[in-house]
């Protein structure tokens, strides 16, 4: 597949996302309340084809689903209707799934005309006969069942979800301070040196998390040696999990082991990613996505850069030389949105004095007092005005301007970044 798919279909991920995003905002004082607003308002909003959609409820005292809400242009169904859980085998199928679409197989439902369902578990799990099944199910009708289609499903089940997750948490405990100021710890413990070489490569990175040493982010980065092989290579991960606080932590620094297991089974990167994104959708159902960017640099006389983007901001690639930027682009989806994934891998030559700079989205996405963003124009007018210097004046010259642009700012968010410079040894 070409850039050009894996580009419109980043854009299409993070469009939707974000209009996810907007709908889930706010508090939630009850559970299906807030599942009706948001089924009522994807059916109304003209940048999804969804022309209605139900809830239904599981009830596991009755080990049945039960239908509790349905709006737009739907064939009514009795109220309260009752599907019970072992006469269907695909509403056990979607716990694994997250989203399905599937032929209609109930007699009383495909008499009210729908033949093809499609659904989406939200809100976590509970047990019916030792077996797990999603607290919601939202069913969605549209005109058309597409691959955008099915992608929506699966960001609007991941969004929602931790929404509702979020819910049931402050309902059930509040945060344990002490905890969280030991996963800090581990997690600080868990980064790398910020000082790496890697043959005519000097390399540095950092991560400066928006609540201080006591807080836990989603931002990971990390750098892997391999020795073992023939071609001795570095790889540079790095990651942001779109969820906060300790589960985003855990999300990050899973990645990174992830990763560690992957090089020994799949060397190939294309392969590797692809199991990571399976990885990463399995060990966590009910987070939100995580994007990431892996470079792999060898020993090779041309000096090519492998990459694989996994929906990460782009990395930006500067040539003093000939003074021109290049940039990173998603080479995949985001991980962790649908299973299978597929995931190509494209490259970029470093030559002597070239940099290569990889940041999470803090750094372009923080605001100024007015509301303005960072922007990646003056993340590149920094690398270009700062060229001559080493990988660590740069990231901290890059820090202390994004900091200056935002210190009157609302939002604050982690800030990574890794700058990969190539020596001239002219």
């Amino acid at each position: 597949m070409s850039n050009t798919y894996f580009g419109a279909n980043y854009a299409f991920q993070l469009n939707t996302q974000k209009i996810i995003e907007e709908l889930t905002k706010g508090e939630i004082l009850d559970d299906l309340e807030f599942l009706k607003k948001i089924v009522s308002e994807l059916q109304q909003n003209k940048a999804f084809d969804i022309s209605g959609g139900r809830i239904w409820k599981l009830l596991p005292e009755k080990k049945s689903y039960t239908l509790v809400f349905q709006y737009g242009q739907v064939q009514e169904i009795p109220a309260d209707y009752q599907v019970l859980v072992e006469s269907d085998p695909k509403l056990f199928e979607l716990t694994a799934q997250h989203t399905l679409i599937a032929q209609e197989e109930d007699p009383i439902l495909r008499n009210k005309g729908i033949f093809i369902y499609s659904m989406a578990g939200v809100g976590g799990y509970q047990k019916v006969n030792g077996k797990k099944y999603f607290r919601y199910i939202l069913g969605f009708n549209a005109m058309e069942i597409t691959q955008e289609f099915y992608t929506t499903l699966g960001i609007i089940s991941s969004f929602v979800s931790i929404k509702l997750n979020e819910f049931y948490e402050e309902k059930q405990q509040k945060r344990i301070k002490k905890d969280i100021f030991t996963a800090s710890t581990i997690q600080r413990n868990l980064f790398p040196d910020h000082k790496i070489d890697f043959a005519d490569y000097k390399i540095f990175g950092t991560c400066i998390q928006s609540g201080g040493d006591a807080n836990v982010g989603g931002d990971y980065f990390d750098y892997f040696k391999n020795l073992d092989n023939e071609e001795e290579r570095l790889g540079i991960l790095i990651a942001d999990a779109a969820s906060s606080g300790l589960p985003a932590a855990v999300q990050a620094v899973f990645l990174s082991g992830a990763v560690k297991m992957a090089q020994v089974f799949s060397p190939k990167i294309s392969n590797m990613v692809s199991r990571l994104n399976t990885l990463v959708f399995d060990a966590f159902p009910s987070e939100r996505p995580i994007s990431m960017c892996y470079c792999e640099f060898t020993l090779s006389s041309n000096r090519l850069v492998q990459y694989a983007n996994a929906g990460h901001v782009s990395p930006i690639h500067y040539r003093p030389s000939e003074n021109q930027f290049q940039f990173l682009e998603p080479t995949g989806g985001l991980l962790g949105i649908l299973r299978n994934q597929k995931y190509i891998v494209e490259n970029v030559r470093m030559l002597p004095g070239d940099i290569l700079v990889l940041y999470s989205d803090g750094i372009t996405e923080a605001f100024n007092a007015e509301g303005k963003l960072f922007g990646r124009n003056r993340l590149q007018e920094i690398i270009k005005t700062n060229n001559c210097s080493n990988p660590e004046q740069i990231v901290y010259k890059i820090i202390e301007e994004v900091e200056k642009f935002a210190a009157a700012g609302q939002y604050v968010d982690d800030k990574t970044l890794v700058v990969v410079k190539r020596l001239d040894t002219k």
